[in-house]
């Protein structure tokens, strides 16, 4: 409700939606089905989706009517105006017997002139996507540190834990995310949605 409160253009989820089965986490998710937005719903994978059984979980959100993109990228037209919507695959996919993170794939055959919106789960993917004009990347994965003091190990592996920053001509923006991962609390890094 208060996602759709926003009249988004487009939603997007940036992975790390589930940390169990679609057997049993079903209904919980089936709420989100009721998301809304003028141009669709977007999905990448997280790592999570991969310890949870990430080729069930995407064919159940696109039952769900949410777009998953499995390093694709589509258009988002308003008139005659139009920017590329890419998503990447999580880091973690090959180690599930998986495809990894392709951007050059998701990337392929597009207009270089339109702007281009990367998600990409883990904030680490950056550096290439600097590499490769991206304008800017959407990510999660950090939970913003979820308890103060883990933002510094975070940081050990992610370039970035939360908010907006520039690396060269790309922008990111780390969400904090909306839920935790362990211990339920989180600690100077408030959810956001």
């Amino acid at each position: 409700e208060k996602t759709n409160a926003l009249g988004a253009d487009v939603v997007v989820i940036t992975g790390d939606l589930v940390d169990g089965p679609v057997a049993q986490l079903r209904e919980h998710v089936a709420p989100l089905a009721n998301l809304r937005a003028k141009h669709g719903v977007f999905f990448v994978t997280g790592n999570h989706e991969y310890y949870s059984g990430a080729e069930p979980w995407m064919a159940e959100l696109r039952r769900l009517g949410i777009q998953v993109l499995d390093n694709e990228r589509v258009e988002l037209r308003r008139g005659s105006d139009a920017i590329d919507l890419a998503g990447i695959n999580d880091f973690w996919a090959p180690r599930f017997h998986a495809p990894g993170p392709d951007l050059p794939k998701a990337l392929a055959g597009r207009d270089p002139t339109r702007e281009l919106l990367l998600l990409a789960h883990q904030p680490r993917a950056i550096h290439e996507a600097a590499d490769m004009g991206v304008g800017l990347q959407l990510s999660g994965h950090t939970h913003g540190g979820q308890i103060l003091p883990m933002a510094l190990v975070v940081q050990l592996e992610q370039p970035f834990v939360a908010g907006l920053h520039k690396l060269r001509d790309t922008w990111i923006y780390v969400s904090r995310g909306t839920g935790f991962w362990g211990p339920p609390i989180r600690l100077g890094a408030p959810a956001e949605i």
